[in-house]
């Protein structure tokens, strides 16, 4: 069972080491002046540090105290680029390694089908799926397929190639998608596929894929951890000069000049 006050500590410091808010080579606060500025004692204070040490965010000696190590380069992390999906989906496929935890056919609910477009209780295939890059997982994707597109391909061949690609093999016609993007907790056991520790914040995606009739041919729920996958969007200028705003920039795609 995680302490609050320990896990919001640790969360709080977790965060400003990967947002460079703390830099590789700075040294933390003593555990006393920690304490003081988040209210809690000291033995709490000492978990949350010996949590980030573990996790090699940093490294703790006596008489030098506690220290930021570098992070992670980015060539270990995944960037999504919103405005270009298709080479993020391909670069993903050929980077990462997939491990298959689920594999059945069943109804989909209510909920599914209606946002798939879906008569209740048509049978769907779902899968749950493990993506590593350099043995490090990243993501847990939870995915349901009307039986009919699935049905041209295997147990065998989800594991080993991304849900998109065989999609496409299937002779799917995608036509357009939409998408949520949302933060949620880690449950225990998301929590042990990602190895994270329950409760940790996760990135999560919510994706539905249609073909040209409006039929949902693809359900996509992600929980990604957010020190090994970002989400980055291009945006450029747009609109008449007294409303413009700000939309995602699409590649070939020039910015509007106003």
């Amino acid at each position: 069972m995680i302490s609050t006050k320990y896990h919001r500590v640790y969360l709080l410091l977790k965060d400003a080491i990967e947002r460079g808010l703390l830099a590789p080579g700075a040294r933390l606060p003593g555990e006393l002046a920690l304490a003081q500025t988040h209210q809690v004692s000291r033995i709490t204070v000492r978990r949350a540090l010996a949590e980030l040490a573990q996790e090699g965010l940093v490294s703790r000696r006596p008489g030098v105290g506690t220290v930021v190590r570098e992070r992670l380069p980015e060539a270990s992390r995944i960037t999504a680029d919103v405005s270009n999906l298709l080479p993020n989906f391909v670069r993903m496929s050929e980077e990462s390694s997939i491990e298959l935890l689920e594999f059945a056919y069943r109804p989909a609910s209510a909920a599914i089908a209606k946002r798939m477009n879906l008569s209740v209780g048509e049978r769907v295939q779902y899968s749950v799926r493990v993506r590593s890059m350099q043995g490090l997982a990243f993501s847990y994707l939870m995915t349901h397929v009307p039986a009919n597109i699935a049905k041209n391909y295997d147990e065998q061949a989800l594991a080993t190639t991304s849900l998109f690609m065989l999609l496409e093999r299937s002779g799917v016609k995608v036509d357009h998608a939409t998408q949520t993007i949302s933060a949620t907790l880690a449950t225990e056991e998301v929590a042990r596929a990602l190895d994270v520790p329950v409760g940790a914040p996760l990135i999560a995606l919510q994706r539905v894929v249609y073909d040209k009739e409006g039929r949902g041919v693809e359900h996509l729920d992600a929980l990604y951890r957010p020190d090994r996958y970002q989400i980055h969007v291009d945006l450029g200028r747009a609109g008449a000069s007294d409303s413009r705003y700000w939309q995602p920039k699409v590649e070939g795609v020039d910015e509007v000049s106003l």
